[in-house]
């Protein structure tokens, strides 16, 4: 940057001490970062983020959903993983139901909330599997959990052979492992992919990355409810350091949709479309600031995408 030149021509430091390392790991085909459009709810908005990024000239390469298959009609999820299918990008879909969703007091308690995405009970942790398994069924190649007991599950089913062996398994920012040997755990407990806590710094990214293999998903851009942070100037260093890294564009100043539906459609729309401009907008400093960082190509073929489903297959 020209204006760290500056800052030292006045005598001051231009950055903040110490330099970070570049990280050597890559995704698969050799690259860097990919980038991921969240709170994607239904077919609908998915469309519309498409629809946007064409328009914008910004490559997704994967899309995430908070609302949970349990509220998708099996007719939205096999539309949503025909359009992801055709798009060559990556579908994660939320696994539910949750503790904040049942008659357990816990997850709302000031002390509990930490819980809340997690599943309570044997009863819970069945009808989290039951959603895998039929999201699997419609062709789905991604799943997104929030409980440690359900991520051991999944890797031993995947194991086994009984779930596919291609499912990636992206694991909840609300997990909030913090450290490298948390996000080691998880990544031991058969996380295929992790989002780390919002308020980390890259040197803290970094230090995870030395001691983890699996990709790291990174909001640049936060939710009211996890911080609301704006790190479009950090894309740069993230990216250097923690690769391979999901650059992760939440929004800002939002309202929550969770659980999303034909009531919030239009809002949800809206707000997808807006993650794909703030994207166009963090890429942009990227390419400034490094514009040798390397991201997966266009068509080039990687885990998650959805699986035509064998009542359709040939």
């Amino acid at each position: 940057m020209r204006s760290r030149g500056l800052l030292a021509g006045l005598g001051l430091p231009g950055g903040e001490p110490g330099e970070l390392p570049d990280s050597p790991k890559r995704f698969p085909d050799g690259a860097q970062y990919r980038v991921e459009i969240p709170s994607v709810e239904g077919p609908r908005v998915l469309e519309a983020v498409l629809e946007e990024a064409e328009r914008r000239g910004v490559h997704i390469h994967r899309v995430s959903q908070g609302s949970g298959i349990m509220l998708l009609t099996d007719a939205e999820i096999s539309e949503m993983c025909a359009m992801a299918r055709e798009a060559r990008i990556e579908l994660s879909l939320f696994v539910g139901p949750r503790a904040s969703w049942e008659t357990g007091a816990g997850a709302v308690s000031p002390a509990g909330r930490v819980v809340g995405a997690q599943h309570r009970g044997q009863d819970q942790l069945a009808y989290a599997l039951e959603d895998v398994l039929r999201g699997v069924e419609l062709g789905l190649r991604g799943v997104l959990v929030a409980d440690a007991g359900l991520l051991w599950v999944l890797r031993d089913l995947k194991a086994r052979g009984e779930l596919p062996r291609d499912l990636v398994v992206k694991v909840s920012v609300q997990l909030a492992a913090a450290n490298a040997a948390a996000v080691k755990a998880m990544e031991e407990l058969g996380a295929d992919t992790y989002n780390v806590p919002t308020d980390l710094s890259p040197a803290q990214l970094a230090a995870i990355r030395r001691a983890c293999d699996l990709p790291l998903d990174v909001y640049v851009e936060v939710p009211d409810d996890f911080g609301g942070f704006v790190r479009h100037y950090e894309i740069p260093e993230i990216v250097r350091a923690a690769a391979p890294v999901f650059v992760k564009f939440g929004l800002r100043n939002a309202p929550n949709v969770y659980p999303s539906g034909t009531h919030l459609e239009e809002t949800a729309v809206a707000l997808g479309r807006e993650r794909v401009r703030r994207a166009e907008i963090g890429l942009s400093m990227l390419e400034r600031y490094y514009p040798e960082a390397a991201a997966t190509e266009p068509g080039t073929p990687f885990a998650g995408i959805p699986a035509t489903p064998a009542k359709e297959a040939v």
